[in-house]
């Protein structure tokens, strides 16, 4: 798979977002109004980046590209509580650090 592309169904389509940063080949899928995230975006926080092919600068890009979703989009991250991207705009210090740093 490759960053866009969209993966058709009978009723649905997924589209691949490439998200490295917490792996090298992070990937988060948007399916219509929601996205599975990984370990990229966690309610309130990020994914880590400190393991091996993790790369903070590359999370940080991940994150800004995330930011640019509708605010209504439902959050579904790898571990922990489900969030919206409006939500996390607004309350996640790691979002709004990577959105004012790496534009």
């Amino acid at each position: 798979m490759n960053d866009g592309d969209v993966l058709e169904f009978t009723t649905m389509s997924c589209k691949v977002m490439h998200t490295p940063g917490h792996t090298a080949g992070g990937v988060s899928l948007l399916i219509e109004d929601r996205l599975f995230s990984g370990d990229t975006l966690f309610k309130g926080s990020m994914g880590r980046s400190d393991l091996p092919s993790g790369n903070q600068h590359q999370l940080f890009k991940s994150l800004v590209v995330l930011s640019k979703l509708d605010e209504k989009t439902v959050v579904y991250a790898g571990h922990g509580a489900s969030s919206t991207i409006g939500e996390e705009k607004a309350s996640n210090q790691f979002l709004n650090f990577a959105v004012s740093h790496y534009k």
